[in-house]
């Protein structure tokens, strides 16, 4: 009875023991959040149909976003990356503030607080809504200039993207020059030769601004997006604290605003797809890495359909937005939190308890 006895006392321990060491591995060190702009399920549809091997058929959790603002049930890109960023519902419009226009931390700065490194990426400028939310705060995604300032001043570790124009003293109305502080801080490039050029091992901290406004479409840009998310994340690894990457696919959106042909919207979604299967290539080496991947909206209510010929092609119903709920995928350490219905404002309490606290249980 005696021996019987102490076995009772060991099991439990071991079993604590186990599961500390499985909680201990359901710590994500690094995160990258993906966000398409505008795409819907259609949207990934047509990526579908125009490749067997998507990367994001990989992410095994799959769930449903419910995009709505504080103020309407058609959101804007602002109020949902501000929803992703900080954990909270706000009004269309506004970037990194609350429903009466207070700064609200993002997850980004909270990564930095934790001396995790930081990065944006994204095909607009980077001053547009989706990258803006996580790294400034202002009651109108309007205010590019200032948005630019406090990017410029936020020390994000690596942002890559368009909107040159709203850094340097001759494009800015006040004539601030922000480049020279950028430079002083990181390493700079405005070409995609000169990023590819760069030796990452030597690198620790890296600002591309490629363009003076947004950068081409798909089929005529470069960097490409992919691009800019290795150079990313090869940058943010060498961090022994981990880092957050938020890589945003600016342009299926603009594709669904002007109802383009469906050549086009899959080109971005294939440029988007090859950016997931680069950080996927990463997580493959290093599986303590979650990546979320959703968007932030619907935009054009797209349908693929046959036409008179059965030729299936892109039909819209708007060219706006829409309130269809999107898709959201996840891979990685925590990723199982991120299934079901939730709103982007839950996701982004997720992804700020995980940055925060270093834990990825639910809200």
């Amino acid at each position: 009875m005696r021996r019987w006895g102490r076995a009772l006392v060991v099991i439990p321990l071991l079993a604590l023991g186990v599961r500390a060491q499985a909680a201990a591995q359901q710590t994500p060190t690094r995160v990258i959040l993906f966000i398409g702009d505008g795409v819907g399920t259609a949207y990934w549809t047509a990526a579908a149909f125009a490749a067997d091997d998507l990367a994001v058929r990989r992410l095994p959790v799959v769930g449903l976003v419910d995009t709505r603002s504080a103020s309407d049930k058609v959101t804007d890109s602002a109020a949902s990356a501000t929803s992703y960023a900080t954990g909270i519902e706000t009004y269309n419009g506004a970037i990194g503030v609350d429903a009466d226009s207070l700064p609200v931390p993002t997850v980004l700065e909270v990564a930095a607080q934790r001396g995790m490194a930081t990065g944006l990426v994204a095909t607009s400028r980077i001053t547009h809504a989706t990258p803006a939310a996580f790294a400034a705060h202002v009651p109108s995604r309007g205010s590019e200039w200032e948005i630019a300032r406090q990017i410029a001043e936020q020390g994000v570790t690596v942002v890559l993207g368009g909107g040159l124009a709203a850094f340097q003293d001759s494009t800015r109305p006040d004539s601030l020059d922000l480049l020279t502080p950028i430079r002083n801080g990181h390493t700079y490039v405005e070409t995609a030769e000169q990023l590819a050029t760069l030796d990452p091992d030597t690198v620790r901290s890296l600002f591309g601004l490629f363009t003076p406004s947004h950068m081409p479409h798909a089929a005529d840009r470069s960097p490409t997006l992919p691009q800019m998310t290795a150079a990313a994340i090869a940058v943010l690894d060498h961090d022994s604290d981990g880092f957050f990457l938020m890589v945003e696919a600016s342009q299926p959106d603009w594709r669904g605003h002007s109802n383009e042909p469906l050549e086009a919207v899959t080109a971005e979604m294939l440029d988007f797809d090859a950016a997931i299967g680069a950080a996927l290539e990463y997580r493959h080496k290093h599986p303590e890495t979650l990546i979320v991947v959703t968007a932030d909206h619907e935009t054009g209510g797209l349908a693929l359909q046959y036409d008179s010929s059965r030729t299936l092609v892109a039909s819209y119903t708007t060219g706006s937005h829409t309130a269809s709920m999107v898709p959201l995928f996840a891979v990685g350490p925590g990723a199982e939190h991120f299934g079901g219905i939730r709103s982007n404002a839950e996701v982004g309490k997720l992804l700020l308890e995980i940055v925060g606290r270093g834990t990825a249980g639910g809200t």
